[in-house]
């Protein structure tokens, strides 16, 4: 199952709900204001890091970028394109929001 997370982690818990409910082969995507949860030194960033020993987390990379957000991402997220973003739902057979 691939799980995307489009909201803030400072404005609502889904990226910490999702997180605790990825099973084996899940990944997760961040997107639109979800990228916040990809940042260096945030609340939220021993979690992520914690996550990314089991299960890829990828982030859209123009989200990122239309953040300036460029250098400060979590060593091991994967930035994808838009591309990348049909690939990753082309490949798991379920997609969960979290919204």
């Amino acid at each position: 199952m691939l799980h995307t997370v489009n909201k803030s982690p400072t404005e609502r818990n889904a990226l910490d709900s999702c997180l605790k409910h990825l099973t084996k082969g899940a990944a997760v995507l961040l997107i639109e204001d979800g990228v916040y949860g990809a940042l260096k030194g945030t609340s939220t960033t021993k979690t992520v890091e914690q996550a990314l020993k089991s299960h890829p987390i990828y982030a859209l990379y123009p989200d990122i970028e239309a953040r300036g957000m460029q250098d400060r991402v979590i060593d091991g997220i994967k930035l994808v394109d838009y591309n990348g973003f049909v690939d990753l739902v082309a490949e798991h057979a379920n997609v969960q929001a979290w919204l």
